[in-house]
């Protein structure tokens, strides 16, 4: 039996030039962070030869072809597992549309399993590559890298992607607890709208070539951060937050809507400096940075959303359990 662990993500900064669209023609630039929140994958020998998945929706099939589950059947068909397998996905968080880069966890998390299942160790970087592999050149989603790598090398990190195709990937390791502090100014909340992000990111990707001053001058703001995470201006951090949803809101139509709006501007009243919808949009997980002193006036003014506490978590994914 061989479990996985592999934590989801928020992105603070440069969300959108990870986009093949855009690194092919400019480097593209993210400053991300994972979170204890996590997608388990346990992976066993199955008792009768044939294909057990317990996921979402279980399945219980002869061949990997009559997979239903696009990750779990084209992870099979790349790591070479043809049958014999039983595959059971536990998340920490509801599975529709969350916004913290699940799929790409999963993803990550399914590889390491089933290459540990068949004995093989491979680095972070080559697990984050192969990922990409799946969802982007495999199954075609339009979707960027930076959930995969950091997916596979968890803490706080700046992923440069360069437009060879190269992805370069820098530890932030400031002199001073920057988890704790940041842990201290951010809330995180469940919306309760689950949204397919490939709509909203179809749309980004057409958008580009219009949208690319202001994907520019997101890329921009991961360097401003980490000036401000140098000088420990946190108040900063959440100013230029708020600058990064205003520029987000621009990429394209549904990122936000009125509700968000309102929402939003609900966690302004109570004392947030700042807020966003984590991932592509339109739903999902809420984002809210501001002083502690004010948390439960936030908490207060958005009652009806689900809160989510979290900490950061400083390894990618990780194999809990061999045997």
């Amino acid at each position: 039996m061989i479990i996985t662990r592999t934590p989801l993500r928020i992105s603070f900064f440069g969300g959108g030039t990870d986009i093949e669209r855009f690194w092919s023609q400019e480097d593209g630039c993210v400053l991300s962070c994972t979170i204890d929140k996590y997608i388990y994958v346990i992976v066993k020998e199955s008792y009768d030869g044939r294909i057990h998945i317990r996921c979402f929706e279980d399945e219980s099939v002869d061949s990997v072809d009559e997979i239903k589950h696009d990750l779990i059947r084209e992870a099979m068909r790349l790591t070479g597992i043809k049958t014999g397998i039983e595959i059971t996905i536990l998340s920490d968080i509801p599975h529709t549309g969350s916004g913290l880069g699940s799929s790409s966890s999963l993803t990550v998390g399914l590889l390491n399993a089933l290459y540990a299942f068949k004995g093989i160790e491979l680095k972070k970087d080559a697990l984050a590559q192969l990922a990409c592999d799946i969802e982007i050149n495999i199954l075609g989603k339009p979707i960027g890298k930076q959930d995969q790598y950091i997916a596979a090398f968890g803490g706080m990190r700046v992923l440069t992607f360069k437009s060879n195709g190269n992805v370069e990937v820098q530890a932030v390791e400031p002199a001073y607890d920057i988890y704790k502090i940041l842990k201290d100014h951010l809330l995180l909340f469940y919306t309760g709208v689950g949204r397919k992000a490939e709509g909203i990111l179809e749309e980004q990707n057409r958008l580009i070539n219009n949208t690319r001053p202001i994907l520019r001058e997101m890329k921009n703001q991961v360097a401003k951060a980490s000036d401000i995470i140098a000088r420990a201006d946190i108040k900063g951090f959440g100013e230029l937050m708020r600058e990064g949803w205003i520029m987000k809101k621009q990429l394209a139509s549904e990122i936000s809507n009125s509700w968000i709006n309102e929402t939003i501007e609900k966690a302004y009243a109570a004392g947030a400096l700042a807020a966003k919808i984590t991932g592509a949009g339109g739903g999902g997980f809420l984002l809210i940075f501001c002083e502690p002193e004010f948390h439960d006036s936030v908490r207060n003014a958005l009652g009806e959303l689900k809160e989510f506490p979290f900490s950061f978590e400083r390894q990618g994914s990780t194999k809990l359990f061999l045997n």
